[in-house]
């Protein structure tokens, strides 16, 4: 997604110019270049798909809707599993229109990933409960913080569910390194992304992740917290962010890898 204006056979060349081996890759570019397509194309590349984007979206209400909702995490399990790489992340809704209910849209959160959680393993998949930051609770996810996120997750198997870390949700919550080394204890960190806070956000708030580097979140720190939980897994950079995106890709993708090094350990 940081580079979304490539397309996959660019991405994979740009990753092979820039030295980068693992990438993680949403659906929607995926579908466009075909499953089995994508799945030979970083193959071919010599690149390992750390975790598939977006499953989720399990607060409807309406039984058709819900229904729905499950058989399309159903085939992003499936694609998942088809391009090689063992975790789903999951955003999980907003409040369904007219709702103020957030604790009943978790609730059903849950109720979705007893189904979910089970084929997921099946398939060699773990799902990963993304919290997404406060201002995007009533229309994109009503899991705001990690805490919310675990007492999800530790209803069910690590094996079947954990949660994603993503330094731009949660830099701001003083409480998010306890609840780091609580998921670390369990088994549960199964992606960790990386986006800076940059402020004035733009309008629309979507698209406002700043490149690592330009805005107030410590990287060092934050990677500190998951390697201190357990974690050695890869790290993401995750940015939507419209300037990146109107440039060239390629020179994109170099200065973003240049970045991680310059911030992280």
């Amino acid at each position: 997604m940081t580079v979304k204006q490539l397309s996959l056979p660019e991405l994979a060349d740009g990753c092979a110019r820039s030295g980068i081996g693992h990438v993680g890759l949403w659906r929607e570019p995926v579908r466009s270049h075909g499953l089995e397509a994508t799945a030979k194309l970083v193959r071919d590349a010599g690149l390992t798909v750390t975790t598939l984007c977006r499953g989720g979206f399990l607060t409807a209400i309406d039984p058709r809707e819900r229904a729905e909702a499950l058989a399309d995490n159903r085939r992003a399990v499936d694609e998942a599993a088809t391009l090689g790489t063992d975790t789903l992340v999951l955003v999980s809704g907003g409040l369904p229109a007219g709702s103020r209910d957030l604790r009943g849209a978790r609730e059903r959160i849950a109720e979705a990933l007893a189904e979910l959680g089970p084929y997921a393993e099946r398939h060699g998949v773990r799902l990963a409960i993304e919290p997404l930051h406060p201002m995007f609770a009533s229309d994109r996810c009503v899991v705001s913080t990690l805490a919310q996120a675990l007492d999800l997750a530790e209803r069910f198997p690590a094996r079947q569910v954990g949660v994603t870390v993503d330094t731009y949700h949660i830099w701001w919550d003083d409480t998010a390194p306890r609840q780091i080394a609580r998921a670390g204890a369990g088994g549960r960190i199964h992606a960790f992304q990386l986006a800076d806070w940059t402020t004035p956000l733009p309008e629309g708030v979507l698209n406002g992740r700043g490149q690592i580097g330009d805005g107030a979140i410590d990287m060092r720190e934050w990677q500190g917290y998951v390697e201190a939980a357990g974690y050695a897994g890869p790290i993401e950079v995750e940015l939507f962010n419209d300037g990146l995106w109107a440039r060239d890709g390629y020179e994109v993708l170099a200065e973003t890898a240049a970045r991680f090094t310059e911030h992280t350990r």
